[in-house]
């Protein structure tokens, strides 16, 4: 088949779009399938090289140097430049409508070059353009209403409002969601959820879980760091727990030594920033921005436990790369984390700063159970989590919305 895969943006662990887009493109290339990716800022990072990439460009508004810049008004090309603009200056999110627009406006000049177009959590309303003439397919890793969710319960009066606004693109993704026939999730957590949250019906959903390079991500043979503990996430976000974390060290490092290292951007003087300097755990926490594969994976494996602490997980591909480094793991009990690493991690309750520092005490004064985890986390990975895998099963639902757009053109043929 001839794919069109589109990303609003890629770059690898933006929030796991970019690692979805890499090795779901080499997947289906692996099994014969022409594919091209369309991005907009950042792009994707180490695409396969059987996968062609078309840049999108957009004003690139949230430039991590630069965020939430002015362009100069040479920059403003047409409309969907200027409504762009305008929704940053009014405190919303507008990446995934103007991002559809201007794929749609590309794919209008090349229907006949692909098959089938696949969306990446865009769910902009230029989707519906598109799907008038090619078959549409769309991922949804998790409704993002449960990250609003989160961080409306953490802003501050003053800011709620605008929290709200951020999030404006939602009403947009729930309307186009529910037009898409053939939708694709991550776990049967994220889909109940998606039901419940988008009004999609339960027949739209096909569950394909995410998928891990055991190659990449495996135990090494340099000894683990004793009392490392590695946490991947986007740590400014409330969603993920961060906070919880550092205050379940703070407790631990009273009776045990421990080393922190959190894989995230820290945004300056930002709450995690300050909270680091508050609890006194400068000397004990290290935070790392934009590590390779390969650095990520020997981090992973140089732990002794990896640490999940998500208030909300539609998925979480951290925890897929901690099981295949043979990195035991503490999780949260929250979304689709239970289903995820089965029997193969420590859980606790989200939140629970106190659960989680003991645990952590436990697990680090425990070789035996660490071992135990760690042979378990491993087998699971290889056991159910592939690119191949993830590859055929999205591939046979192209095949699925490929017919049902072909019996739908044709029934339109039927009734002229």
């Amino acid at each position: 088949m001839r794919i069109a895969l589109l990303s609003y943006r890629s770059k690898n662990h933006s929030g796991g779009q970019g690692v979805y887009v890499r090795y779901l493109s080499a997947g289906l290339a692996e099994l014969g399938h022409q594919v091209e990716v369309f991005s907009g800022q950042p792009y994707p990072e180490q695409l396969d090289p059987r996968v062609r990439l078309t840049r999108v460009p957009s004003l690139d508004l949230y430039q991590d140097e630069n965020p939430f810049r002015t362009p100069h008004p040479r920059e403003i090309r047409d409309r969907i430049d200027l409504a762009e603009l305008t929704t940053m200056w009014t405190a919303g999110f507008p990446e995934p409508r103007t991002f559809s627009h201007r794929a749609a406006r590309l794919l209008r000049t090349r229907v006949a070059d692909f098959d089938v177009v696949h969306d990446n959590q865009c769910l902009g309303y230029g989707l519906l353009g598109i799907a008038e003439r090619l078959p549409l397919v769309a991922t949804i890793h998790h409704p993002i209403t449960r990250d609003r969710a989160v961080d409306l319960a953490a802003a501050p009066m003053r800011r709620k409002l605008f929290v709200h606004r951020w999030y404006g693109f939602l009403r947009m993704q729930r309307k186009v969601a529910q037009q898409i026939p053939d939708l694709i999730t991550v776990s049967g957590s994220s889909a109940d959820d998606i039901v419940t949250d988008f009004g999609v019906k339960p027949e739209q959903l096909h569950t394909v879980p995410l998928g891990v390079d055991t190659d990449l991500f495996r135990p090494r043979s340099a000894a683990r760091v004793p009392g490392r503990i590695v946490a991947v996430a986007s740590a400014d976000k409330p969603l993920k727990g961060i906070s919880h974390l550092l205050t379940a060290v703070a407790e631990l490092r009273h009776t045990r030594d421990v080393d922190l290292h959190l894989v995230a951007r820290l945004e300056p003087n930002g709450p995690t920033e300050k909270l680091i300097a508050e609890l006194g755990l400068a000397d004990v926490v290290t935070a790392s921005a934009g590590l390779t594969d390969e650095q990520l994976a020997d981090l992973l494996a140089s732990a002794e436990v990896a640490c999940i602490p998500s208030l909300y997980e539609g998925f979480s591909l951290p925890a897929v790369e901690a099981m295949a480094s043979g990195t035991p793991l503490v999780a949260s009990r929250a979304g689709a984390l239970p289903e995820v690493v089965g029997d193969a991690a420590e859980l606790v309750p989200p939140g629970d700063a106190a659960a989680l520092a003991a645990i952590l005490r436990r697990l680090l004064g425990d070789p035996a159970r660490r071992a135990e985890l760690s042979a378990a986390g491993r087998r699971r990975a290889l056991d159910r989590y592939s690119w191949a895998a993830v590859g055929a099963q999205t591939a046979a639902i192209y095949r699925r919305a490929i017919d049902r757009h072909s019996g739908q053109i044709g029934a339109r043929h039927a009734d002229r």
